[in-house]
This record gives structure tokens, C-alpha cells and sequence, in this order.
């Protein structure tokens, strides 16, 4: 018994580590990446600063989905965020992918 709740944690631990490395695929195709790093601040916040920022806040993932699709300006500084062409689903794997950065 032992040895299979080892394995099925182990399985779910490489499917989340291919989900984290895919959705971080997509903030590269996206060229998120051009403006934002995971750990340092760049034209725009680093990603563990965003996820430290709205930590506990239930509200955030649909906010910061809607401004990754819409832009937005003045959160973090006066240099604005453009729109991005992304679809809902896929804004909403980069703010979940964002915000899970520790």
C-alpha cells in the first residue's frame, strides 16, 4: 500500500512539474518573458513579486487574467502593460502559472 501512494504522489509531482514547465513555455511563446522574469524585475514586476503581492487573494486570478487580456497601468509603476493576444484559457493558465511562484 505504502509503496503505491509512492508512486501516485511521484506520478502527480511529474505531472505538475510538466504543467509548471509547459505554462512556462507559454509565457515565453506569449513574450511575456520580453518585459517580466520570474525573479527579478525587468520592464514589468518579476512574477514572484506579482505571486507574493496577491498571495491569499481569491479576487486576483480573475483580476490579473483580465488585465493580461486588456493591459493595464499605474499597479506597479507608470510604464503601462499592453494588451496581449491571448485567449481566456490561456491568460488564465499564465496568471495561475504566475501566481503559484514562490
Amino acid at each position: 500500500m505504502k509503496a503505491v501512494y509512492v508512486a501516485v504522489m511521484a506520478a502527480a509531482g511529474i505531472v505538475m512539474a510538466g504543467q509548471a514547465q509547459a505554462d512556462e513555455a507559454l509565457a515565453k511563446a506569449k513574450n511575456c518573458m520580453s518585459c517580466h522574469a520570474i525573479d527579478k524585475k525587468l520592464v514589468g514586476p518579476a512574477y514572484k513579486d506579482v505571486a507574493a503581492k496577491y498571495k491569499g487573494d481569491k479576487g486576483a486570478p480573475a483580476m490579473l487574467a483580465a488585465k493580461v487580456k486588456a493591459g493595464g497601468k499605474g499597479t506597479w509603476g507608470q510604464i503601462p502593460m499592453p494588451p496581449n493576444n491571448v485567449t481566456e484559457d490561456e491568460a488564465k493558465k499564465l496568471v495561475a502559472w504566475v501566481l503559484s511562484q514562490k
